[in-house]
C-alpha cells in the first residue's frame, strides 16, 4: 500500500520504500511496509521499543547488522538501492544519505578531536583540499549547529556535554550536505532544553537546504511538533499513517490512542495516566493476526484470525484496523473522557511531619588542572511525610549530586542534611545505630536499573539480599516474602527466577523499586527513573509510584528534567540552575505561571505537538 503524501516539490519523491521486510534467517523482524518521503519533507517513525523503528531506519540507510536480511525495494531519487553492491551503496550513504544516532558518543571517536570528525567528511571535496580551507569550513559547520567557541574543534568528545557532543555529531552528519538525514532518537539522552535546541537546529537546517528528514522516536510530542507526517509502527508492522495534525487530533488506531493517552500532558494533571497493559510482542509471533490484539480493548475474534492490511480511510490517512469504522466513536469518546476527568486535588501538607530538611547545601568537586567545580551552591529545601517534591533542571544543574548527598553517596562540602531528626551530612561520621536508621529510612532508585542489578544474580536473589537488610530482619527472606515484594510492584512470583538481561526496561525498573522498598523506607530518592522508558511503560511506572505513595505513605524526591512528568506526580517543585534554586513552589503555579526566566525557558522547551490538551 503506497502511503505517499502530496508532493512537496517537483521531480518525484526523494525516497520510496515498497514492501520492505526484514528477517533473521527464518524469523520475521518486520513485515512488508511502504514509506514515502518527498523532497524537503519531514516524517516521523514512532512506536515503543521493539516496534522495528531503528532497524527499519538502518535498512533504509544500508546499515543493517550482520545476519539480518532485507527484501523489497528502496528507491532514492530514482535510484534503486537494494541491488547495489556495498561499494556503490557507500557512494550514497554518508554523501547523499546521512544518519544521526541516538548516542553521540557512539558516532564520535573518543580519540579524535571534535573538529577532526568534520574535517574527515570534507576531504573528498576538491574545494577543501587544503588544511586551511577545511579548518575554516569546520568552524563554519560548527557555527551552523550553534557552536561559536573555536576551541570546541580541538576538544575530545569526553570534554563536552551530551548536548554539545550531539551538535558536533550533527555537524559531521551534515558536512557532506546530504539530501536525506535519518535521525534515530537524536534527543533521547538530552535534557529538555538541549532537546529543543537540537530539534530547532534540525528544522532550520532542513528548511534552509530543502533536505528530507526521517525522525525515529518514541516521543510523540517531539514527532508532532517537528514532522509533517507520522508513521506508527508496532511489532514490525505499520498500524497508522497520516498527517501529524490529523493523527494528533483524532487517532484512528487503538494503539495510537494508547500512545497518546500514555504521554503525560504538561498543561493538565490527569487522575491516572492510561497505561497500556502488556508489552510489544515479537513480530514473528503475530505475523498472521493483528499484532496489537492482545493489548487492545476492542479486539474481537476476527482480529486474532486475520492480519489487517494498511488501507486508506480518510484522504491520505491509513490504518491497519479491521474494526476502525465500528469503534471510531468509542476511541474519540475515550480520549475526551480521559482529558476531561477532574484530577484528585492534592491535600495541603502544612500539618504533615517534615522528614527531610536540607540547609545551605554546597558541593564542590576538584576539576581539571586543579580548578574547583561548584556543582551545588547554597541549596535549601524540605520534604514532608507522604509528599512528592520535584527537583528539575538541565544536565549539570546539580540535581543528581543533591540526590547522592541525601543517600550518602557523596559528602557535601558544606551545609546540613537532617533526615528523620538525624544529622546526615556525613554518613562516615555517624554512629552505627543512627547510620542503620538512616539507611532504612531513605533509599534511591536510579535512572539505569540494569546497571544497579548484578547480571549474574536472579531477581529473587537481589530481593532476598535486600530483605535481609530490612528492619528487624531476623526471619529468612523466604520465597513468599520475595513474591510479596514483587506483587507490590505488579510482578508475578515467577520473576524471581529471571535474570536482569531477560527483563524489559520497565520490568527492571519495577525490580529496582521493589528492592528499594524491601527495607520499608519512608523516603525514596528517584533519579530520572522514567527518562529512558517508552511513554507506555513510563505511564505504568508513574502510576506505580502514585499507588505506592498512597499505600505506604512514601515521600519522594523526584529528580527529572521533564516538567510534564513532574506535573503528574509532584506536589511542589524546586527549579535548579547552575547548582542554585532559582524558583520553587506548588507544581501548578511553577509550571502554569513560571516567574524566573530559566523556568520559563524550561516550560517553553517542552515539545507540545500541534494542539494543547486543555479542558
Amino acid at each position: 500500500m503506497k502511503t505517499r503524501s502530496i508532493s512537496a516539490g517537483g521531480g518525484g519523491p526523494l525516497l520510496e520504500v515498497e514492501g520492505l521486510a526484514i528477517s533473521l534467517g527464518t524469523m520475521t523482524i518486520t513485515t512488508s511496509m511502504s514509506i514515502a518521503l518527498e523532497r524537503g519533507e519531514s516524517i516521523a517513525i514512532v512506536g515503543e521499543s521493539g516496534s522495528g523503528k531503528s532497524v527499519t531506519a538502518r535498512a533504509i540507510a544500508g546499515l543493517l547488522p550482520s545476519g539480518l536480511d532485507a527484501t523489497g525495494a528502496i528507491t532514492f531519487d530514482g535510484m534503486s538501492l537494494m541491488p547495489l553492491p556495498e561499494r556503490e551503496r557507500r557512494k550514497v550513504r554518508g554523501y547523499r544519505v546521512s544518519m544521526l544516532m541516538q548516542d553521540p558518543f557512539t558516532m564520535l571517536n573518543p580519540l579524535m578531536c571534535c573538529g577532526d570528525h568534520i574535517d574527515e567528511m570534507l576531504r573528498a571535496r576538491p574545494e577543501f583540499a587544503s588544511r586551511a580551507a577545511r579548518a575554516n569550513e569546520v568552524q563554519r559547520r560548527l557555527e551552523e549547529v550553534g557552536i561559536s567557541d573555536p576551541d570546541v574543534a580541538r576538544r575530545l568528545p569526553f570534554q563536552l556535554s551530551g548536548g554539545m557532543c550531539q551538535r558536533v555529531a550533527m555537524a559531521a552528519a551534515l558536512a557532506r550536505d546530504p539530501d536525506l538525514l535519518i535521525a534515530d532518537e537524536p534527543t533521547t539522552a538530552l535534557d529538555v532544553t538541549s532537546q529543543a535546541e537540537i530539534m530547532k537546529l534540525l528544522a532550520d537546517v532542513q528548511r534552509e537546504r530543502h533536505m528530507g528528514l526521517i525522525l525515529v522516536t518514541h516521543n510523540l510530542r517531539l514527532a508532532f511538533a517537528t514532522c509533517q507526517r507520522v508513521y506508527v509502527l508496532y511489532a514490525g508492522s505499520i498500524l497508522e499513517v497520516g498527517d501529524a495534525i490529523a493523527i494528533e487530533r483524532q487517532p484512528f488506531h487503538p494503539y495510537t490512542l494508547g500512545l497518546l493517552l500514555s504521554d503525560p500532558p504538561v498543561d493538565i494533571r490527569v487522575p491516572n495516566l492510561v497505561a497500556m497493559r502488556g508489552s510489544v510482542p515479537r513480530a514473528a509471533e503475530v505475523v498472521d493476526r493483528c499484532s496489537f490484539a492482545d493489548r487492545c480493548d476492542w479486539a474481537s475474534a476476527v482480529c486474532r484470525a486475520l492480519k489487517p492490511p494498511l488501507v486508506a480511510r480518510d484522504g491520505l490517512r491509513f490504518t491497519a484496523c479491521l474494526r476502525q469504522d465500528e469503534i471510531q466513536s468509542e476511541i474519540d469518546a475515550r480520549r475526551a473522557t480521559v482529558l476531561s476527568e477532574e484530577p484528585k486535588r492534592l491535600s495541603p501538607g502544612e500539618a504533615r511531619e517534615c522528614l527531610v530538611r536540607v540547609n545551605s547545601l554546597a558541593k564542590t568537586f576538584s576539576g581539571g588542572r586543579g580548578r574547583p567545580v561548584r556543582a551545588v551552591r547554597d541549596v535549601s529545601f524540605y520534604i514532608r511525610s507522604g509528599e512528592c517534591v520535584g527537583l528539575v533542571g538541565e544536565s549539570g544543574s546539580g540535581k543528581t549530586t543533591i540526590g547522592r548527598c541525601l543517600v550518602g553517596l557523596e559528602n557535601p562540602t558544606s551545609g546540613d542534611i537532617v533526615i528523620g531528626g538525624i544529622s546526615a551530612a556525613d554518613y562516615g561520621a555517624m554512629e552505627k545505630r543512627d547510620l542503620a536508621r538512616i539507611r532504612r529510612s531513605i533509599q534511591m532508585v536510579f535512572q539505569d536499573a540494569y546497571s544497579t542489578l548484578n547480571p549474574r544474580h536472579s531477581v529473587g536473589r537481589a530481593l532476598s539480599e535486600a530483605l535481609g537488610a530490612s528492619v528487624g530482619a531476623t526471619s529468612p527472606a523466604t520465597p513468599e516474602r520475595v513474591a510479596s515484594l514483587l506483587a507490590e510492584v505488579g510482578l508475578s512470583a515467577a520473576y524471581a527466577n529471571r535474570r536482569p538481561v531477560s527483563l524489559s526496561g520497565g520490568e527492571r525498573q519495577r525490580v529496582a523499586i521493589a528492592r528499594a522498598l524491601a527495607v520499608k523506607p519512608a523516603i525514596l530518592v528517584c533519579d530520572e527513573p522514567v527518562s529512558a522508558l517508552d511513554v507506555s511503560v513510563q505511564a505504568q511506572v508513574l502510576n506505580l509510584f502514585r499507588r505506592l505513595q498512597v499505600e505506604h505513605a512514601l515521600s519522594y524526591l523526584f529528580i527529572t528534567h521533564d516538567l510534564a512528568v513532574l506535573r503528574q506526580i509532584a506536589e511542589r517543585i524546586y527549579v535548579l540552575y547552575l547548582g542554585e534554586i532559582v524558583e520553587h513552589g506548588p507544581t501548578e503555579k511553577v509550571i502554569g505561571d513560571p516567574q524566573h526566566p530559566y523556568t520559563r525557558r524550561l516550560v517553553q522547551s517542552i515539545p507540545r505537538g500541534t494542539m494543547q490538551l486543555t479542558r
